[in-house]
């Protein structure tokens, strides 16, 4: 089957490798003249390395990133709430990965270019509008490149123009309310080495994760976000916009844990980066005839969770299975839609209401001067179901776990 699939970040990339194991004839046409490692750090949930895994990918991501072995959480005063290990440490079949997204993103495309052959990836070519004809879907790119496929895939974003194409009055993302500041610093490393923090609550928040394993002068490269409400949105969100220290900095200048320097991460940031925290209302449908949704441009969620990336891949995984089980195209895409569309709507309104950080949330309200031991704020048990919880909802369950 003739497969296009407009955007090479993580999403398209996983769908046109996990297509092409299949055997279909997979093209990719992605919008920028020249893919490079933007972005700062991401996590890849177990989940979505299996499906990695089973592509030969994650050996390559384990070599540029870090196995993460424990998750927890804090409040503003450093004062422990909880902690449950991570990924093979915590039993799954497969590892959680930090590692830089460019890392990531590179990679795959490494692995593309190698499956599909390097005139299979089209640069240069912005989606434009699209139409199913008969049988056939037409891309129409900002180039003027007309593309014929049996199925159009797009992966072009949060501002993907097949979702503006299908929902043309729902105007810019919403925005949360508040600013994130991201970027990376080289540090002594904290806790085990391969430990993923986060401290604070809703309006004031910081998380950090090792991205790179120790170098030989003892140092790591630590990714942090800095979050903080506002009252204005700046411009426009980007992953690539400066952030000035200033700005934030002096919310976060007592944040000093004896464990961790806050602070001290923050002014020895190799760049910053700043943008407003936004997501996509979930919509009725993504699949117009031959034609589908995926990724960000599905279901953009706010990056609580460590969800976005690794729910682009689980699509990839079901867009692939429906294809192999459905010998109409059609009915296939609408397969994958009604098997992933209520998840990932669910996962986005769960991120609306901090998914599993509620925990740090309801530590700050009912504690707001802090505590000496968690479970004086918290009942018996109550910790542990709100992680399996939002576990369960996001694909983390007993099914992953090794034999």
């Amino acid at each position: 089957m003739k497969i296009a699939i407009a955007g090479a970040g993580i999403g398209g990339l996983a769908a046109a490798l996990t297509l092409q194991a299949d055997g279909h004839d997979v093209e990719v046409y992605e919008a920028v003249a020249e893919i490079l490692p933007l972005g700062v750090g991401i996590n890849l949930l177990p989940q979505a390395a299996t499906v990695l895994g089973e592509l030969g990918v994650v050996d390559d991501l384990l070599v540029e990133g870090v196995a993460t072995r424990d998750l927890s959480y804090y409040n503003r005063f450093g004062q422990h709430i909880w902690t449950e290990p991570r990924g093979l440490f915590g039993g799954y079949g497969a590892p959680q990965i930090s590692l830089a997204r460019g890392a990531l993103q590179m990679t795959l495309l490494r692995h593309a270019v190698a499956q599909l052959g390097a005139d299979r990836i089209h640069y240069g070519q912005r989606l434009q509008s699209f139409e199913t004809q008969g049988e056939r879907a037409i891309a129409r790119f900002v180039s003027g490149e007309v593309v014929d496929a049996d199925v159009l895939i797009c992966a072009d974003g949060i501002h993907s123009a097949a979702r503006r194409q299908l929902y043309p009055d729902e105007g810019p993302p919403p925005w949360s309310g508040r600013i994130l500041w991201r970027a990376t610093s080289l540090a002594r490393p904290y806790l085990s080495g391969a430990s993923m923090i986060m401290a604070g609550h809703a309006d004031q928040k910081f998380v950090c994760y090792p991205i790179e394993p120790v170098r030989p002068d003892g140092l790591q490269r630590i990714n942090w976000i800095a979050e903080l409400r506002r009252a204005e949105m700046p411009a426009r969100e980007d992953w690539n916009r400066p952030g000035n220290p200033d700005d934030f900095l002096p919310a976060f200048a007592d944040w000093q844990f004896g464990w961790l320097d806050v602070p001290g991460l923050i002014r020895s940031a190799e760049r910053i980066y700043e943008f407003p925290m936004v997501d996509r209302d979930p919509v009725q449908r993504w699949t117009n005839g031959r034609v589908t949704l995926l990724g960000d441009a599905a279901h953009a969620m706010y990056p609580i969770g460590s969800n976005g990336a690794s729910q682009a891949i689980l699509d990839a995984r079901a867009l692939a299975t429906a294809l192999r089980t459905h010998a109409d195209p059609q009915a296939a895409l609408n397969a994958y839609e009604a098997e992933r569309l209520p998840p990932t709507a669910a996962i986005v309104r769960a991120n609306r209401g901090n998914g599993p950080e509620q925990c740090m949330q309801l530590a700050h309200e009912r504690a707001p001067n802090g505590f000496a031991d968690a479970g004086d704020v918290f009942a018996p048990g109550e910790l542990a179901e709100m992680a399996l919880r939002y576990k369960q909802l996001t694909g983390m369950k007993q099914a992953e776990r090794a034999a």
